[in-house]
């Protein structure tokens, strides 16, 4: 009875957890770049010492992150920038190491420092691109940024920096609670030529609320049979006990 209950008891609690995972791509439907979560259930055995499992319990997992491109949206906005096929924009994590993002709304702040919509400074030639006091500004499709000078010219343009843009291999991508990405292996990818951006679009995040939302039901359904489960257990054991006072 026991190793029933526990196999419910586990399922529902890794239901929850799955449940997670779907709520939060539901709450970024209409983040900019947001890449959607998968989550996986399997089984997953009990050992105690070299013998056999005794139980066994579900696990769920996160696995990697959906890939697959987002809609693109044009915006006009010459700040807004939106990878074109495959690649990341680098950017400055909280921690102070380098992270990618695909989210391109980005922003000069105060003091000149080109950040991302939720203030992660982007990163150029030698580190966070920092930009002086402008008129205009252009992002190419390589990722170099053009300014025109406050007060001077539209023939004064000159290119003052340039975005890095890499292409690491997805298999080696995992991302973080912050929702960015970072090399499983911990180095810094290189910077990648092949990568372009198409300036004044941006991308929309690419969670199919309709799945999600299917899968989530689904998954509500998957708990309420786990809770009949471990009632089953419970009555099973009841009736074990009641006949064991009997004889």
């Amino acid at each position: 009875m026991d190793r029933a209950l526990y196999i419910a008891m586990t399922g529902a609690k890794n239901n929850m957890a799955a449940q997670t995972i779907r709520a939060n791509n539901m709450a970024n439907l209409n983040t900019t770049g947001f890449k959607a979560d998968f989550e996986q259930s399997r089984s997953m055995g009990v050992y105690y010492g070299d013998g056999q499992p005794t139980r066994a319990y579900a696990l769920t997992e996160s696995p990697r992150a959906d890939f697959e491109f987002g809609a693109m949206q044009t915006t006009g906005n010459p700040m807004d920038i939106a990878i074109n096929g495959e690649g990341f924009i680098a950017v400055q994590a909280p921690d102070g190491s380098e992270a990618y993002t695909r989210a391109g709304n980005l922003a000069i702040d105060a003091t000149g420092t080109l950040r991302t919509a939720n203030g992660l400074a982007v990163i150029g030639n030698s580190g966070p691109i920092s930009l002086p006091p402008l008129d205009k500004i252009e992002v190419g499709s390589d990722g170099t940024i053009s300014t025109i000078s406050l007060g001077q010219t539209a023939e004064t343009m000159v290119e003052t920096n340039r975005i890095k843009l890499v292409k690491p291999e997805v298999t080696n991508l995992e991302k973080g609670p912050d929702g960015l990405f970072r090399q499983r292996d911990g180095l810094t990818a290189a910077p990648d030529a092949s990568v372009r951006v198409a300036s004044g679009v941006l991308e929309a995040s690419n969670v199919n609320a309709m799945s999600e939302f299917t899968q989530i039901i689904s998954l509500a359904r998957q708990f309420d049979m786990q809770l009949k489960l471990m009632k089953t257990a419970e009555d099973n054991s009841s009736a074990s006990a009641q006949l064991l006072q009997m004889s």
